[in-house]
């Protein structure tokens, strides 16, 4: 155990020293967007994606006073395969027939792309007025809920959602929590309120899953028509707008810092293989860092991935290989063990769960 980690404990500090687990890049020259992403993937890893406000703050940072510029997402075909998301980054949709009402979803109305409840959900327009209820997460996974009573446009209640608290409420373990209901049971009679369920068509390049969006809506609708791929708008905010994609701009390559080895190893022969072969063993410090490794997780070929989370037994604490303490977790409900030769490992869901370390996963590695 090195000093600095038992400094830190004497002194009851949990210092969050973050490391950046992808960067950006902004390229000046203009190409088309089918030219950027072929650029972006010979020198970089693909064209930007995005997955919550503080990456479109890191974008606006490295955008060299711009006006727009191309990132990874498209339109794989205009009004057709839309796949349902939450609003909330890092939350998986799964169908679940017993949420819906009875024949839903119809898009009735086409194109219904939105989600209201009372009792059951309802596909419906997105420019409908309802109620709504936020959610609100801190570090430490401590979750509370707002309910606003005035009737807006899911994007409006997105957007308010997002500047004042964290998101819409997302999630069966959101929308079927005790606090929701409290909140939702308080209106009387009881009132359709808009949930975080949406539906678009709409993909990113490099085939991740990111729900987030930050359409400036006004121009997305704009001749939408004839618009299937995506830029950000920097003079607007960074919000994105919809242009054909043999127009010519600058735009946002990625570089991922993080590896998945698909090879299974015991947790300290990982640790070995990350020191000698890349940077180290991944460590997680906050929300965002959390859902870009648990993307990774999804594609492991073992039910669990290492992570550089050990247990120390001399001072009773878990701490991070690179000396961090644990400021932030996801552990799984009753996925903690705190015994000798336990590390910590995440499911391919994302939660944390102790293993012993002569066991055999698939783990993550951090790039130089």
């Amino acid at each position: 155990m090195q000093w600095s980690l038992f400094l830190l404990l004497l002194m009851g500090q949990c210092v969050l020293i973050t490391c950046q687990l992808y960067e950006y890049h902004f390229i000046k020259e203009e190409m088309s967007w089918d030219e950027a992403r072929a650029y972006c993937r010979e020198n970089y890893t693909d064209l930007a994606q995005v997955f919550d406000l503080t990456d479109m703050r890191r974008l606006q940072d490295s955008a060299q006073n711009q006006t727009q510029a191309w990132i990874g997402l498209y339109n794989i075909t205009i009004g057709d395969n839309r796949t349902w998301h939450w609003s909330l980054p890092g939350e998986e949709y799964t169908e679940n027939k017993s949420c819906w009402a009875a024949g839903e979803p119809n898009d009735l109305k086409y194109p219904e792309n939105c989600v209201r409840t009372r009792d059951k959900w309802v596909d419906v327009p997105c420019t409908n007025m309802h109620q709504f209820i936020c959610y609100d997460e801190t570090m430490k996974n401590n979750k509370t809920f707002h309910l606003n009573d005035k009737s807006v446009t899911w994007t409006q209640a997105q957007n308010y959602c997002r500047q004042h608290h964290t998101d819409l409420a997302s999630g069966l373990d959101q929308i079927y929590s005790e606090e929701f209901k409290t909140l939702q049971n308080s209106k009387a009679p009881k009132v359709n309120l808009w949930i975080g369920l949406f539906r678009d068509s709409w993909r990113w390049s490099d085939g991740s899953n990111f729900s987030f969006r930050y359409w400036d809506m006004d121009s997305f609708n704009d001749g939408l028509n004839n618009r299937t791929c995506a830029t950000t708008l920097l003079e607007r905010s960074g919000r994105w707008s919809s242009a054909g994609c043999d127009h010519r701009k600058p735009f946002f390559c990625y570089d991922d810092k993080l590896i998945l080895i698909s090879q299974n190893k015991t947790w300290e022969e990982a640790l070995n293989y990350c020191r000698q072969t890349h940077h180290g063993l991944v460590s997680i410090s906050n929300p965002e860092e959390q859902r870009w490794v648990q993307e990774k997780a999804k594609n492991a070929s073992t039910p669990f991935v290492w992570l550089g989370l050990q247990y120390s037994c001399t001072l009773d604490l878990w701490f991070w290989v690179n000396d961090n303490l644990v400021c932030f977790d996801r552990w799984a409900s009753g996925g903690k063990t705190e015994d000798c030769d336990m590390s910590a490992a995440m499911t391919t869901g994302g939660q944390w769960v102790s293993q012993r370390i002569n066991e055999r996963f698939n783990f993550i590695c951090i790039k130089h």
